[in-house]
């Protein structure tokens, strides 16, 4: 009889737990970004994506919506706050002034590369982001490879930058580029060579990896290759979508 109670009390905790498994509600992820489909953040999110559907043993799915589909560059925070998109990449310079403190991490000649230089931010970052991010679930911040200077005169000197038309990378690099008297250009990325090919920008602050992905190359000829500037950018998640998963699935 104690065998059989006990054979019982098995099955029936078996039967909860799979019960608690099958509660969880399926979860549909629109996941948004500004850049190409080209560009390797595309598969990052994809492989992101597949790694939490298949760790949530499918009820998490996904559906990535590249270069600006959901939305412009500069409102992807205020996309994934709203709702619009529930997993977004933002670039937090889009938006100056509303995130001075993640900007520390655009100083010019701060970090040598984008991998250390990411680990770095992330980690000073945190303990900043529930209150400088606040309206979103904060998930991790990084920045690209150093930026330099991309051009359609060659420029040796600093004083050379005095009445240029520069589409800087962000807010911090705008005061870099007024010190040296130049004038800004608001632009994204995805505007970028069009800006320069209209001519209302003689240059700009870009990095490496981005020249070809944007077809900077065939709007400048000349490049400097510096270690100039860092961008900060960020991965956030609509708060609402996020707390309405399960413990489990949040995990």
């Amino acid at each position: 009889m104690k065998l059989r109670a006990t054979a019982l009390g098995a099955v029936l905790a078996l039967g909860i737990a799979g019960s608690a498994v099958a509660q969880d509600k399926p979860v549909h992820l629109k996941m948004g970004h500004w850049v190409p489909p080209a560009h390797p953040l595309q598969k990052a999110m994809e492989e992101w994506g597949k790694s939490v559907e298949k760790a949530s043993k499918g009820t998490i799915t996904f559906q990535v919506y590249p270069a600006q589909q959901l939305g412009k560059a500069p409102d992807h925070y205020d996309m994934a706050r709203d709702g619009i998109a529930d997993v977004t990449y933002i670039n937090p310079g889009y938006q100056p002034g509303r995130f001075p403190i993640i900007a520390a991490g655009e100083l010019p000649f701060l970090a040598k590369n984008g991998t250390g230089g990411s680990v770095a931010l992330d980690r000073w970052y945190r303990k900043y982001a529930a209150s400088e991010m606040k309206d979103v679930k904060f998930c991790l911040a990084f920045v690209h490879d150093p930026g330099a200077l991309h051009a359609k005169k060659k420029i040796e000197t600093p004083d050379q930058i005095k009445g240029m038309k520069i589409r800087s990378a962000h807010a911090t690099m705008a005061s870099f580029v007024t010190l040296l008297g130049g004038t800004n250009v608001q632009a994204s990325a995805p505007e970028s060579r069009e800006v320069l090919e209209r001519g209302v920008a003689d240059a700009i602050t870009f990095p490496w990896g981005s020249i070809l992905l944007f077809k900077i190359d065939s709007v400048t000829k000349f490049h400097m290759d510096v270690t100039l500037y860092n961008t900060t950018f960020a991965w956030v998640m609509n708060k609402a979508k996020y707390d309405g998963m399960s413990a489990a699935q949040r995990k």
